[in-house]
């Protein structure tokens, strides 16, 4: 019963705010935004540390605009997927573009696989289904929804242009075929991860377990490697799909040198872009929550 009304609730806000006016459903989605900063303090508390340690030359103003400023997206990001249906190659082409497609029909024309590096940065949801819509369709690593309806109904519109789904707890042989057949896989690389499924590299410095597996497929592959975020162009007042120079994994004789210094490699290239676009990236996470042995808990 609980599973039917988390699925119906979803689904009418979604057509709601999916057939609303892009600006009046943007109004709503701040509206929201705003109230949820306010009443889950601990989200809040999160950003802020995670803000102090990240960026500790940045005065204390600034990081709170930095910080509503993730909220904001947020909503934004929930109208964007909410009006997904809607969009067509001919609509959107005023509203969203890409930038760096040479770099993406290089890596593809090498025949062995793209891996794209992403993370929670901008309108992560929007930028594998634009890519698709424009004729690039690929496959997305995601962590299945408890409510399996909820599930179903989510990768149903992420699904509409040709891209598939890859479930985090069984994706190693789905990714391995889609290198081998020439596909291309995006995967969110910026979350907190546990041993041994991460290894420690620095993240703004500081160290943070993150996943190893890109850089293990990508070096057993031959596989490309570069990033791919979708972000917001203030200026433009448009997303723009950015896709950035190849990343070259390490190939010697030391696998784990190679595995962990290709994993640095990308965790850098996602800080980069995030230092470019550092209020559109998820600081409410706790990314550093995973510790070296002996260190203490930094939340």
């Amino acid at each position: 019963m609980r599973e039917r009304l988390e699925y119906w609730l979803v689904v009418s806000v979604a057509r709601v705010l999916g057939w609303m006016p892009r600006g009046v459903a943007r109004l709503w989605a701040g509206l929201l935004a705003f109230t949820v900063y306010w009443v889950f303090g601990r989200l809040r508390r999160v950003g802020e540390r995670n803000l102090e340690m990240a960026l500790p030359h940045v005065a204390a103003p600034e990081r709170n605009r930095i910080l509503r400023g993730v909220y904001t997206h947020l909503g934004w990001q929930l109208v964007e997927f909410c009006r997904m249906t809607r969009y067509t190659p001919e609509n959107s082409q005023n509203w969203m573009r890409t930038e760096g497609l040479e770099h993406y029909v290089a890596a593809q024309a090498r025949g062995k696989g793209v891996l794209v590096i992403t993370g929670h940065l901008g309108a992560w949801e929007l930028s594998s289904f634009y890519h698709s819509m424009m004729g690039y369709p690929m496959g997305m690593v995601i962590r299945r929804l408890d409510n399996r309806r909820l599930d179903a109904f989510v990768n149903g519109i992420r699904c509409l242009h040709g891209n598939y789904v890859l479930h985090k707890d069984d994706f190693g042989r789905g990714l391995l075929t889609a290198m081998r057949s020439g596909g291309t896989v995006g995967i969110l690389m910026d979350t907190n991860m546990t041993p041994p499924q991460g290894e420690f590299v620095k993240f703004f410095g500081i160290p943070a377990c993150t996943a190893t597996g890109l850089a293990h497929v990508a070096r057993k592959t031959g596989a490309a490697v570069l990033p791919g975020f979708m972000l917001w162009e203030p200026v433009k007042k448009r997303y723009v799909l950015h896709f950035g120079p190849e990343v070259a994994i390490p190939h010697t004789d030391d696998v784990a040198s190679d595995i962990l210094a290709g994993t640095q490699l990308c965790t850098s290239a996602i800080e980069s872009w995030i230092r470019l676009y550092p209020d559109q990236w998820l600081w409410i996470h706790r990314r550093w929550k995973t510790r070296p042995a002996g260190e203490p808990p930094l939340y």
